[in-house]
């Protein structure tokens, strides 16, 4: 680099502390847009996103100490923008943007008359964004200036990058954490999921002073209808008793499949609403998951319906597997009712 020693000494301390102390993009950029400032001599410096697919240009960062302004939050036709057009003429300065691009509705808008760019690539070249100085008055190019703005562009590059890679692990790490909790089969939360749930509502429940209803819900004749109408349709029935449940709960409600044709809706209600509120979702939840399913290739059937027991949480009872057993055995009791019912 082509500067005085002591000038060289001072942008790499500079560059030093903002890199060392950067932990997001915004931490990096906002000293560097400082330093442009006094090494271009131009007095609004701004870094920019840009979005080829929308053709939009984002202000991302922006430092204005005069009287020029370039809002942050600013969006503006990406074919409209100097910096497309330096890009696609390798010009990264002009003193005279009126003479050299005075197409530019943006750049007329804000009124800039000097200015100077260079692009930001990510990982493979890719184009991210740009980073500018401007003025309002036309002035000359500070020395050195084209050579720090490439520098601290590349460093801006590199923690894009960063910041997108540790997107993508964030993303990843949500994904597999929802896979666990997540029965593949019916979308519901699953097994693992659904003690959780009971545990954190089973305490909530006690803080709040309401009420938690269990309700155990198994498919009769689930292994019936495999046998006779295969696996594949046995487990469409599943997903549309899964859909049927979603459906039928109520906002706050929490649907799972506990594993094989069981599953569990947990509801929370008022203290003083137990009773009425149990019956009622034991009816609602039947009405849902009984009649006509198409199961595919040319598959239906009429679904008399699930066993469902439903009961109200102990308000000491704070065992996820003593109170799932409650509902389970509320569970059988309806089905040995059932089963005395039927015409013999």
């Amino acid at each position: 680099m082509d500067m005085a020693p002591n000038k060289q000494r001072k942008l790499i301390a500079t560059l030093s502390d903002s890199i060392s102390g950067a932990r997001s993009l915004e931490q990096l950029v906002r000293p560097l847009l400082v330093l442009l400032e006094t090494v271009t001599g131009l007095e609004s410096t701004y870094m920019t996103a840009i979005d080829e697919d929308a053709g939009l240009q984002h202000i991302l960062y922006a430092r204005n100490s005069q009287s020029l302004q370039i809002p942050e939050g600013l969006s503006v036709p990406w074919d409209d923008t100097l910096c497309k057009r330096a890009l696609d003429e390798g010009r990264m300065y002009t003193d005279d943007v009126a003479d050299c691009w005075g197409d530019s509705d943006a750049a007329r808008a804000l009124g800039i008359a000097t200015y100077a760019s260079t692009p930001i690539h990510g990982e493979g070249g890719r184009l991210v964004g740009t980073l500018c100085a401007a003025s309002d008055r036309r002035k000359p190019l500070a020395e050195d200036a084209a050579q720090v703005l490439r520098m601290c562009s590349q460093l801006i590059g590199q923690q894009v990058e960063r910041e997108r890679l540790l997107q993508e692990l964030r993303h990843a790490n949500e994904a597999l954490a929802r896979s666990a909790l997540t029965d593949s089969a019916t979308g519901l939360p699953n097994r693992r999921a659904l003690m959780d749930e009971l545990g954190r509502r089973l305490a909530r429940s006690e803080r709040n002073h309401n009420e938690l209803l269990v309700a155990f819900i198994d498919l009769d004749g689930f292994k019936a209808i495999n046998d006779r109408h295969g696996h594949e349709a046995g487990d469409r029935l599943l997903v549309l008793i899964a859909d049927a449940l979603s459906h039928a709960a109520r906002a706050g409600d929490y649907c799972a499949r506990l594993g094989g044709d069981e599953f569990v809706v947990l509801a929370s209600v008022p203290a003083d609403e137990g009773g009425a509120a149990l019956a009622a979702l034991q009816k609602r939840l039947y009405e849902a998951t009984r009649g006509h399913f198409e199961l595919g290739n040319g598959i239906a059937i009429d679904y008399a319906g699930p066993s469902i027991g439903v009961i109200l949480a102990p308000a000491d009872q704070h065992d996820v597997d003593a109170v799932l057993a409650l509902a389970d055995a509320a569970m059988y009791s309806v089905k040995r009712l059932r089963r005395a019912d039927r015409p013999r």
